[in-house]
């Protein structure tokens, strides 16, 4: 059996509205320039640390830390919850936690909002334990973080794997030695994901369970 790290925003929910609307707030809070939502989907999955600076065309970290704390004004209330699980994700969950799998959320979202969207949504039963970053951005890049939890969980990097949606997931995978998967109904495409060094793209949630198989055989 496998450990299986999971990321949250774009591959077990879809965080659109919550995360664009609180991004828009922080920015019109800040007296800048809110670009459509629509456009703002490039922003699911890096670090928001990061995200911000690009939006605000600025590195000094003030303008950054300033925008975070309107950010998390609303999304800490409001944008968490505007939030809606993928179809098929709570079946396949359930699936391979019955086959005996091990398995994590690994989100460079803050742990708190994580631990708090996971419970809402009632997936924490799947789960055994919710990693996400600290507040001040610590472990909010993936290959820290998923070395965080190698070593807080002594995890055999032959038997695990990281699955996400976007470069960020699997590049932090290639840095600690893991398998990383890459899912197609988030927010990264397959020419990002396939640069990154995926092992493979998946179409659908339950297609998580047929390519485990397979690598296990392997």
């Amino acid at each position: 059996m496998m450990k299986l790290l999971f990321d949250l925003d774009g591959t077990l929910t879809d965080p659109f509205h919550g995360i664009t609307r609180s991004i828009s707030h922080a920015l019109v809070k800040l007296g800048k320039p809110a670009p459509p939502m629509e456009s703002l989907g490039w922003c699911i999955g890096p670090p928001l640390r990061e995200s911000f600076s690009t939006l605000l065309g600025s590195d000094d970290p003030k303008d950054v830390d300033a925008a975070l704390v309107m950010y998390r004004e609303r999304f800490g209330t409001v944008g968490l919850f505007e939030n809606e699980v993928y179809e098929d994700i709570p079946e396949t969950l359930s699936t391979l936690q019955e086959i005996g799998h091990t398995l994590y959320v690994a989100t460079s979202k803050p742990g708190v909002f994580a631990q708090r969207i996971i419970d809402h949504f009632g997936l924490g039963r799947y789960f055994k334990k919710v990693y996400g970053s600290e507040l001040d951005g610590t472990r909010s890049d993936k290959a820290s973080l998923i070395s965080h939890i190698i070593q807080r969980e002594s995890i055999s990097c032959q038997r695990a794997v990281m699955i996400g949606d976007r470069k960020h997931d699997i590049l932090g995978a290639k840095a600690n030695g893991l398998l990383g998967l890459g899912v197609l109904w988030g927010y990264g495409t397959r020419e990002e994901l396939e640069a990154s060094g995926a092992s493979a793209c998946l179409d659908h949630p339950k297609a998580i369970h047929t390519l485990l198989r397979t690598i296990e055989r392997t």
